[in-house]
């Protein structure tokens, strides 16, 4: 069974827990999208940062304006749409250079994140997951309920880009980029370790209240 049991007990004498906010974090490859497939599949809400940063660098966002603006008209197509391959092979290789990407598209990507996090406060839902790849980087752990961090082997994690098509270099650049792996789950509430199959992951979300 991969989604948890609910239990349908609701009337007066219950009273629904009070909405948590989960960040979910974890190293590139180690299974920050499967856990996101395994909790839209048993009704939780999420919303994934990397979406939102493709969002704001949309043809006509102001953020797109100034990430051309600060590394050259190269990094955009002439039909208006980012060049990512380009970006990436320039800020992942200077980390000067990746420092300042951050500083143009975390706010805009934080604000997004905050506002969808106000919509599910409105609902009134249970427990919502906002995945955050540089969660504790950028101090947001302060703005959520709990933090969640996904991990696993290094050997499983190359693997795994490895079959994306990444190469050996753009996987240590990757992972260079964030905190190691242990620094992130010593900092977070829950670890959930991935090795395993879907159930396994799936069983681990329901236990910490996910799923």
């Amino acid at each position: 069974m991969i989604c948890g049991e609910q239990d349908s007990k609701v009337g007066a004498l219950y009273e629904l827990p009070a909405m948590k906010i989960f960040g979910l974090t974890g190293g590139p490859g180690m299974g920050k999208s499967a856990s996101a497939q395994l909790l839209g599949a048993c009704g939780v809400p999420v919303v994934d940062t990397d979406d939102l940063a493709r969002r704001v660098v949309e043809p006509g966002r102001p953020a797109l304006d100034q990430v051309r603006q600060a590394f050259g008209p190269e990094v955009v197509a002439p039909d208006g749409a980012l060049r990512r391959e380009e970006l990436a092979r320039r800020v992942f290789a200077d980390p000067a250079a990746l420092k300042q990407l951050e500083a143009i598209l975390h706010p805009p990507i934080r604000a997004l994140w905050q506002a969808q996090a106000a919509v599910w406060r409105s609902e009134s839902r249970r427990n919502c997951v906002v995945i955050i790849p540089l969660l504790f980087e950028t101090g947001a752990e302060a703005e959520l309920d709990a933090t969640l961090c996904v991990a696993c082997s290094a050997a499983t994690q190359r693997q795994r880009l490895l079959a994306r098509g990444w190469t050996v270099r753009q996987i240590e650049q990757r992972i260079r980029a964030q905190w190691p792996i242990e620094q992130k789950m010593g900092r977070a509430d829950y670890v959930v370790w991935t090795e395993g199959g879907p159930d396994i992951l799936a069983a681990q979300l329901a236990r910490i209240g996910l799923g």
